[in-house]
């Protein structure tokens, strides 16, 4: 196989994948894809700041910003200034957020462990996508 079929593929299967995740979306009738990435990010149980999630999860800051926004005035996270920071506050779930979270994703979170279940060497493969992720990355800053 040339790069040319291996990225086109690795696109589709890419695209395929977020198109699952987009339609268990719709499904909880969340108003963004990004809403539920956002969720996802945050019920690690750890706070994160609105730019790390951004580029964690390539979020545009101004939608990240208007999620987070719209979850604040809910009283499902809840923002705190980071010492030394003027501008990032990290963000972190309520525990009302907690639970709107976890009623969004437990169900997803069963249907992802039986499909772990089914992969085989999964550090592995997680390994080899973080690597190629690194390597475009690197190029696309380069401009190459």
């Amino acid at each position: 196989m040339d790069e040319r079929i291996f990225f086109y593929r690795l696109g589709k299967i890419v695209y395929q994948i977020d198109g699952v995740y987009e339609a268990y979306g719709k499904v909880c009738r969340l108003a963004s894809p990004n809403l539920l990435w956002i969720l996802y990010a945050l019920n690690d149980g750890e706070r994160h700041s609105q730019k790390q999630i951004c580029d964690d999860w390539a979020i545009p800051r101004s939608t990240a910003n208007t999620i987070i926004k719209d979850l604040e005035s809910k009283n499902f996270v809840a923002l705190s200034q980071i010492k030394g920071e003027r501008r990032e506050l990290l963000v972190s779930l309520t525990p009302s957020g907690k639970e709107y979270a976890d009623g969004i994703l437990s169900d997803l979170y069963k249907r992802e462990k039986k499909i772990y279940s089914e992969i085989n060497n999964p550090d592995e493969l997680l390994d080899t996508l973080q690597d190629l992720a690194a390597k475009m990355q690197k190029i696309a800053a380069k401009g190459e």
